[in-house]
Parts: C-alpha cells; structure tokens; sequence
C-alpha cells in the first residue's frame, strides 16, 4: 500500500500573524481549543468542514493552510542519456534494474509514467516519483523494437500483478548496449551478420563479451519495406528508390531495420544520399509505419507484422530470427522463467501468428554465451 504523503499544516503560523490566540481562533471556527491544539500540531487532520471553517475564521483559502509536502526526489541513470534531448520537467520510467535506478524517457504520450524528470546533470536526474517508490523494486524492463514485446508485456502483467513491466522501444544495438550498462533486463535484437552468416550471436558477443547469457527466440518474422496500400507508386524492387518521386523514410542507426536497408541499398549499387527522405529517422516501426500510411513518406524499413497491422503494402526482403538475450544469473527469477515459459503457450504463439510472426520456434534457446 502506497503511503500517504505528510500534511503540511501551516495554521499556527496564520494564526499568531492575524495576532489571534488559540481560544480565540477556536470560537471563532466553532471548534474546541483542545481540536486546534492537535490540528497546529499535525496530530489530526480536520475533516473538510473543519478546514473551511478554519479557512473562513483566517480570511484565507484551505490550501493557505493545508498542503502535501513534497515528494523527495529521487536520483536516477538516464539511460542512453547522450542521445535524449529532454525539457524539464520531462515524463519518464523509472524501475531498478539490479543496484541501479534507472529512467527511460516516456516516447508513448499514453503510457504510464512513474516520474517526472525536476532537475539533469547529463546522464543523472533527480526524479519526482509518481508512484510508490517502493513499487519500483518490483520492475522488469524489455527493450528492443519488437511490438510483440508489448504483448509480452501485458501478459506478464497478468500473471504477476505486483510486477511493473515496462517495455523500451528501441533499436537492437541500443538494446544490447542497455543490457551491456545493466540499465535493461531483457534486450530484443535482430541484426543479420553477412560476414559470419548469422542472426544476432555475433553482435551479442561484440556487445557483451566477458558477460554470460541465454539467448532465446521470440519469434521469425521477414523484414523488408513497408509500402503504401496498394503500393501507387509501383515499387517492385529495391532499385526503384531510385525513382525521383519516390519519398523513404528510415530507422536510426543501431537498428536491424537500418542495416537491413543499408545493406539492399549497397547490393543494388545505389548511393543512400541520393535518395529523398534517407536521412531522415524514426525510432521504431510503428513511426515508420505510421508515416508511410499517412501520406508522409512513399516507402521504410519495416517488419511484416507492423506493416500488415497498418494496412500498407509489403515488398519482402529477408526472413529474420529476433531473439532475447538475458544475463544467465535471471534465467531463475519468476518474471524471467515465467516470461519464456509464456512464449512456449499455445495461447501466446497462436497470438504471435495471427500477427504475421512465425512461432515455431519461440523460446527455443538458442545459444549461451560466457
């Protein structure tokens, strides 16, 4: 339960600058001296009619004399600090991920925050809290851009309803380097290695070496360039970005969209700069998706499942393995076993399906790495 927060009463000091005593404010609100003696000395709350009639006998408003203290702030990381450009005060998430409290900027304006950035000092806040502090202990945090991994989340929420499962869109090297600092416990990647033929195990091993985790399968699902419905502008092929009447929209570096793309563009001989919208970035599939559907952009980097939940158009590239990697030493805790054990459900994989994804082999473990 979470506690309530101190009054601050301020009536003795309104009191003795009216020049009143306490017999005298006492008549004059209809109350006994004994009940404003506990009132001044903050050892009982007055019930509303007590508080107005105080407020009439003093010439003031109810807030002049009663108020809620402040909440301490609370210091925090924020994490991947360098890269946000925040005004204060600024909606975050706050959840501690092992010894370490830990803020992420709010990108959805109708999900829940627990804080409010008061003060930044580069890569450290003061936070007011908007929740329980003591609640942010039970915290699970997911990052990776994954849709999915808001269902997952959801789900974990139904299953631990003490637990604060919070989920970070970002981009898979942004992940694994927030699961490098401690700043995540669970990172979601999908980048493709050309070099050594595979999915993700590479570049967890570059991002986290001396570090043992699991890496498990969510899902496969195929990458390629979301398009708008009914594709008018006729694009069959990567080379058709070269049209001038083609306008892209793409994803930030880090991201397995972006490589993707990246590397079509250099296999079909095409210079990114020549291209109308290249530069310009969003953080996630759903702003690419969402772009595209609404006019802005003729073409981006998208995922099936995003694309087909926006109506647009799909040219496919390539079938992609997205994984979740863990530090080894959570594979025990609840949240943790609880969350792989649902990727395994009939119900979740039958969920994951009818959004474009291939289930198949979800939770798979596909690899440890020391």
């Amino acid at each position: 339960m979470q506690e309530q927060p101190e009054l601050v009463v301020s009536v003795r000091a309104r009191r003795q600058a009216r020049g009143l005593t306490q017999q005298q404010l006492a008549e004059r609100a209809g109350i006994s001296r004994q009940t404003l003696v506990a009132i001044e000395a903050g050892r009982l709350t007055p019930s509303v009619t007590v508080a107005l009639r105080l407020a009439r006998a003093l010439d003031c408003t109810v807030d002049d004399l009663f108020a809620l203290a402040e909440p301490p702030l609370l210091e925090a990381q924020l994490a991947l600090g360098e890269q946000w450009s925040l005004p204060v005060p600024s909606r975050v998430h706050l959840a501690r991920v092992g010894e370490t409290l830990v803020a992420w900027p709010v990108r959805d304006e109708t999900g829940e925050a627990e804080g409010l950035i008061r003060e930044r000092t580069g890569e450290r806040v003061k936070v007011e809290p908007l929740v329980d502090p003591a609640t942010l202990d039970r915290s699970l945090v997911l990052a990776g851009c994954d849709p999915a991994l808001a269902m997952l989340a959801a789900h974990l929420r139904r299953w631990h309803r003490d637990l604060r499962v919070v989920w970070v869109p970002i981009g898979s090297r942004a992940a694994l380097r927030a699961l490098a600092h401690g700043w995540v416990h669970v990172a979601g990647t999908h980048l493709w290695d050309p070099e050594a033929g595979e999915f993700n195990l590479p570049e967890v091993q570059r991002q986290l070496a001396g570090r043992p985790v699991a890496v498990i399968t969510l899902s496969r699902w195929v990458e390629g360039l979301g398009l708008a419905p009914e594709n008018p502008k006729q694009i069959r092929s990567v080379d058709d970005l070269a049209q001038p009447d083609v306008t892209l929209v793409n994803r930030e570096p880090g991201s397995g969209s972006r490589l993707l793309l990246d590397t079509a563009l250099q296999a079909a001989g095409l210079d990114p700069a020549a291209l109308p919208g290249y530069e310009r970035e969003l953080p996630g599939h759903r702003p690419v998706a969402e772009a595209i559907a609404s006019g802005l952009a003729d073409v981006g980097p998208l995922a099936f499942p995003v694309a087909r939940a926006y109506g647009l158009s799909f040219l496919p590239l390539l079938e992609e393995r997205y994984d979740l990697v863990v530090p080894v030493e959570l594979l025990d805790w609840p949240p943790i076993r609880d969350l792989f054990e649902l990727l395994a459900s009939r119900p979740v994989r039958r969920e994951l399906e009818a959004n474009g994804y291939a289930s198949a082999e979800s939770g798979k473990l596909v690899a440890r790495i020391a």
